[in-house]
């Protein structure tokens, strides 16, 4: 039995909240369990320097965590003077599968930025930030369309993303930190609304994982996206 509870398949109850930043173009609090993320979607009516006199845009995210997300206090890193590896890599994935589904010369020489700031964390607060940016860009587009800044959203397919892992011996979706602490793999899967891989991110922490247990994750993770947009949608009815 797994400490939450759940079933091997199961995942943590998952709940958008829109048009929680009074100022953004677009925003949503989204909650994995007890992992909440603030996504915060803004707009610059300009690309980045690199991509000026191109014709199309761009699609970028931030990511931060609060020093009381954990159970402990972590140091902001503005008070280090930099930026951690970690957060480097978890912005620059964030910003790979949003770009994944946007058309960017439909976009034009604009920017968007999507920041995702971690209230709390169990676990999954990239995933979670995933799910959540694509809601905050959704609107943000939305908002752009009403406005008649764009003639219609550049938006392709929707994007979620889930971890799985094997504890235990057994394949599990949608760690929390009990789990992820103690995993034997530990992996995260991004996937379009229409099935298509984004990526996927996996490693072992003890013995390597068998070509078999990948494909127990991904038939766990394949599920488990398809009731994440199903989420995403009712989120914006």
């Amino acid at each position: 039995m797994r400490p939450s509870k759940r079933a091997a398949n199961e995942m943590r109850k998952v709940v958008f909240e829109r048009g929680v930043a009074r100022y953004a173009e677009g925003s949503c609090l989204i909650r994995f369990g007890e992992t909440h993320v603030l996504c915060a979607a803004s707009l610059e009516d300009k690309p980045p320097p690199w991509l000026r006199g191109q014709g199309r845009g761009w699609v970028t995210a931030e990511y931060a965590m609060l020093p009381r997300a954990t159970s402990t206090r972590t140091k902001r890193e503005s008070s280090t003077g930099r930026v951690s590896g970690r957060t480097q890599e978890i912005q620059r994935l964030i910003g790979r599968s949003l770009r994944a589904v946007v058309d960017l010369p439909r976009l034009g020489e604009r920017q968007i930025t999507i920041d995702c700031d971690v209230l709390q964390a169990d676990g999954g607060t990239r995933t979670a930030a995933i799910t959540g940016a694509w809601v905050a860009l959704r609107d943000c587009l939305a908002w752009m369309t009403q406005r008649s800044i764009l003639r219609d959203s550049p938006l392709k397919d929707h994007v979620a993303a889930v971890s799985c892992g094997v504890v235990g011996g057994e394949a599990v979706i949608d760690l929390d930190y009990a789990e992820d602490s103690t995993a034997e793999t530990d992996a995260n899967f991004v996937m379009t609304g229409s099935g298509g891989l984004v990526e996927v991110q996996g490693s072992a922490e003890g013995a390597p994982f068998s070509e078999g247990e990948l494909l127990q994750m991904l038939a766990l993770a394949r599920a488990g996206i398809v009731q994440l947009v199903g989420l995403q949608k009712a989120a914006l009815v």
